[in-house]
């Protein structure tokens, strides 16, 4: 048996061989919930009344989305290891480039290419890490290093290539944990953030993650599952992402499992046309951010990626940042366009980032917390704890 075929088939004995939880049974032995679920009801039925309740219960969401949706992914590997290859001063000399491989993971097998921006000035640095599949690819460099924003890119094929038939390093180096496409990449952020920790230049409070579409997608798991991460900014990332299963328009459940199956755990796939049987929904993702900052950009002409239900699953999140007296860190912006990650959406993000790390107060400040749709009736019956 070849090294390939071995993890891939140590891999689905961790996804199917896994202890059975509570919503594990046969989908329609569970109960209906046309609404959005009610992050505040813990498993046994209790309804959070305490932050002593509310941390047991985020590990309870913690699992529930990784056991029905993304897959459990290892721990952050701890021990990175850069090769420095080149360093080159880009934007008329505000700030020098270094482009590096990451060796890590079981007998360093693992490595992923970086591209690590710092501005000219003092630090430590706010940094902005974005996944990608190029590097060079921030729009506003000239502004964010102007800012005094770092800007760290990594190419997250590297760890798993975007390829329903492929097991990628990751899954091979990591073949008893079931987790799938979306949350590799996702790890992948934590990666970049323990070799960033060991430099000086980076300041360890003010850490961003950013990725657009299903670089999205990815980047808000990141945030959800590493608290080192203070700032959470999903683009576009719709289905799977900042987006709605239940409520909206665009990409549906049953579309996006069956054209990228290896994004999420095949028992997703099961709630398909049947959503109202789902124990979550996007909400609960952006709920374990909380109360760290939370900032998605969205554009009104990408209906494939669910502009109105970006916004409810943010507003159902938001009644638990404001439970947890953080209102003011939950922001949403939209834009005119399509389908992109625009030079407007990360001078917004930028916008929102002085906000929450420095206080500072922009211009329009209520560009950064948009709600420009009418949200169904009833998709959200339920309140925050008294």
């Amino acid at each position: 048996m070849d090294t390939y075929t071995g993890a891939l088939i140590l891999s689905l004995a961790a996804t199917f061989l896994a202890p059975a939880g509570p919503y594990d049974g046969e989908i329609e032995a569970l109960p209906s919930i046309p609404e959005l679920p009610d992050p505040f009801r813990m498993d046994d039925g209790a309804r959070v009344a305490s932050p002593d309740d509310w941390a047991r219960r985020r590990e309870e969401i913690r699992e529930i989305l990784l056991s029905q949706e993304y897959g459990h992914m290892p721990p952050p590997p701890g021990a990175v290891r850069a090769e420095d290859e080149t360093r080159q001063p880009v934007a008329d000399g505000l700030g020098v480039e270094r482009r590096l491989t990451l060796r890590f993971g079981p007998d360093e097998r693992l490595s992923l290419r970086i591209s690590l921006t710092l501005p000219d000035g003092d630090e430590p640095f706010p940094v902005i890490i974005k996944n990608d599949v190029a590097l060079g690819a921030v729009p506003i460099l000239e502004e964010g290093l102007r800012r005094g924003y770092a800007f760290c890119e990594f190419l997250r094929a590297d760890l798993q290539p975007d390829d329903a038939q492929a097991v990628g390093p990751a899954w091979q180096a990591y073949p008893e944990h079931d987790w799938r496409t979306l949350a590799v990449w996702a790890w992948g952020h934590s990666v970049v953030i323990d070799y960033l920790l060991t430099l000086p230049e980076i300041d360890p409070q003010r850490i961003a993650v950013t990725g657009h579409s299903r670089g999205g997608k990815a980047a808000l798991l990141a945030g959800a599952m590493d608290d080192r991460i203070a700032l959470t900014w999903p683009n576009g990332s719709g289905c799977g992402g900042a987006g709605c299963y239940r409520f909206g328009v665009g990409e549906t459940l049953r579309a996006i499992t069956t054209n990228f199956p290896h994004w999420f755990v095949p028992r997703l796939a099961e709630y398909a046309d049947r959503e109202d049987r789902l124990p979550f929904d996007q909400h609960f993702v952006k709920a374990l951010v909380a109360p760290r900052a939370l900032f998605a950009t969205e554009a009104f002409g990408d209906e494939w990626a669910n502009p109105p239900g970006t916004q409810l699953t943010h507003e159902a999140a938001r009644v638990v940042y404001e439970w947890l007296g953080a209102g003011d860190r939950v922001g949403l912006h939209y834009r005119e366009g399509q389908h992109d990650q625009l030079a407007e959406d990360w001078l917004a993000a930028l916008d929102f980032a002085d906000l929450v790390f420095f206080g500072a107060d922009p211009a329009d400040r209520d560009r950064l917390f948009q709600r420009p749709f009418d949200p169904p009736d009833g998709a959200i019956p339920w309140a925050a704890p008294q």
